[in-house]
């Protein structure tokens, strides 16, 4: 059922299409970066980049369409292996559960395509409890490969990693390998994880994705948080059946190792769960939580027919009748688009704005904003805002791009322009002076809160005046410097070494947005 929901409303979001153009850039020769010429790693989702990467060798021109269809493929498996495992955990014929109350959830629809890494997310969770449900029977020597599947969760997702200590701590406790052997199993989780980290910190000159310093997902604001967790269950009702489903999965008898399996991707699902909360939730409705409520519905997606004929009656007809009901005619209510607290609807919003059922292509999106492809295509040697009305104003000369695009919806941005275009973003998605400005109002849109000022862009990438005076020479100073040249520098051992030292503190450097602030403060004076 997953395949047919998902399918039916594929799409590619404009955060997917930020995944293309990096994966067109590495494709290109131009490196793991958005911009050529500046090193940003605007991919959180990194194994998912990198498998993108592979199968675009063979067809380049279709990679929007083949982000949209492997992320359907790998949600079908998610689903199935699920469910086997659930099966083979509880034995005898157990009858579908946890599995009906994620296929009635809209949002498990829209996140099964979406371009994202979400489906792969959601294989590699199904996938690794799938292994340790197996792990039971399996001979010690194949300990050291689930190792290292599980320690793969920081390169699928960064807060995955949350999800990979829980696995491999219940790996531990259902074999109990001698000390030495588990020293040799850490390693061998790590290896990967750790051979890419000390790349990050080279190539990259920070300790983490940049849209996490963009973002503050080290911050807390668990109040809106809260918010965003409540705009999911709420709307569809979904805390009842879950809730339900959870008391009766955990009050049964299970031995020792049966109790492992059950309770580690509950533990880490909970701990997802909380991570998303305090760092304020998203801006997309329901897809930050969906992996953690598949960690708490994994053990029971199937579950043993009660001894009780009547309360299975019961209990069938209300899951069902719920069920019906989500999948039929519970939505989000926003006006259009966009929620409290800026949590937005966001295969609505762009199946409108591009007036495409299935919007799974650059061409649908570029199609949707002709007037921005036009003055795009109209500039030559020019600064281009497109934030509101359009103003253009001249390159600095060292500058070799026809056109710098200053426009925030990061995605299509990059869709409009070429490979040798610069695509400009004020919140920092990409754009590494951006990502680092001091956050002061966590009042927008969660993620987008940060907007650097026009001032610093044309410091940056415009001719010299005097309004930009005081920002020109911040940029020149310290540690301002030293961060612009740790991206844009040319790429050598020395480079990667410096890059590698100073990322500890390059990571927790923040640029205060009045220029006259930051020339005082990386310049002295």
């Amino acid at each position: 059922m997953i395949l047919v929901a998902g399918y039916s409303r594929r799409w590619i979001s404009d955060d997917g299409l930020i995944y293309v153009r990096a994966v067109e850039q590495i494709l290109e020769g131009n490196g793991p970066v958005f911009n050529a010429g500046e090193r940003a790693e605007t991919s959180t989702g990194t194994l998912w980049q990198w498998l993108l990467t592979v199968v675009g060798f063979v067809l380049p021109d279709s990679l929007p369409q083949l982000a949209v269809y492997l992320g359907l493929g790998f949600a079908g498996a998610a689903f199935a292996l699920g469910v086997t495992a659930s099966q083979r955990l509880h034995g005898g014929a157990p009858v579908p559960a946890g599995v009906v109350i994620l296929l009635a959830l809209s949002p498990m629809w829209d996140f099964a395509t979406s371009g994202l890494e979400t489906g792969f997310a959601f294989a590699w969770i199904a996938g690794s409890w799938w292994l340790l449900v197996h792990s039971r029977d399996s001979d010690r020597e194949t300990h050291f490969g689930l190792a290292f599947v599980f320690g793969l969760g920081p390169l699928v997702r960064p807060d995955l990693a949350l999800v990979s200590i829980v696995f491999l701590v219940a790996l531990w406790l259902l074999h109990r390998p001698a000390r030495r052997t588990t020293i040799a199993m850490l390693g061998v989780a790590g290896a990967l994880p750790v051979a890419y980290q000390i790349f990050r910190m080279g190539y990259y000159g920070i300790l983490v994705p940049l849209p996490a310093i963009s973002k503050e997902a080290s911050g807390s604001y668990w109040l809106r948080g809260f918010s965003y967790f409540f705009d999911l269950f709420l709307t569809y009702g979904a805390i009842i059946p879950v809730g339900i489903v959870l008391w009766v999965g955990l009050r049964r008898h299970y031995n020792r190792s049966d109790r492992v399996l059950v309770f580690a991707p509950v533990i880490a699902g909970a701990l997802s769960m909380v991570y998303v909360i305090k760092v304020g939730g998203d801006f997309m409705h329901g897809r930050m939580l969906l992996p953690g409520l598949l960690l708490i519905l994994l053990p029971f997606f199937c579950m043993p027919r009660p001894a009780n004929p009547e309360m299975m009656k019961w209990a069938s007809a209300g899951l069902i009748g719920w069920a019906l009901l989500s999948a039929a005619l519970l939505r989000p209510i926003y006006a259009p688009h966009f929620g409290p607290m800026g949590v937005a609807d966001e295969r609505s919003h762009y199946v409108n704005s591009t007036h495409v059922v299935n919007p799974i292509s650059k061409r649908d999106y570029v199609e949707a904003q002709p007037e921005k492809r036009n003055w795009v295509r109209a500039a030559e040697g020019e600064l281009v805002f497109a934030l509101e009305k359009p103003r253009t104003e001249p390159l600095a000369p060292h500058r070799e791009e026809r056109v710098a695009f200053v426009w925030p919806v990061l995605g299509t941005a990059g869709a409009l322009t070429t490979l040798d275009e610069t695509v400009v973003d004020p919140i920092g998605l990409s754009y590494p002076l951006a990502a680092h400005l001091e956050l002061t109002d966590r009042g927008g849109r969660v993620g987008h809160e940060k907007k650097l000022p026009r001032v610093w862009i044309t410091a940056d990438y415009g001719a010299p005046t005097k309004e930009n005076e005081a920002a020109r020479r911040a940029l020149s100073c310290g540690a301002l410097a030293e961060l612009q040249e740790s991206v844009r520098a040319p790429m050598s051992w020395e480079r990667f070494v410096d890059n590698f030292l100073g990322s500890f503190g390059r990571t927790t450097l923040r640029v205060p947005a009045d220029p006259v602030a930051a020339e005082r403060l990386f310049c002295g004076g």
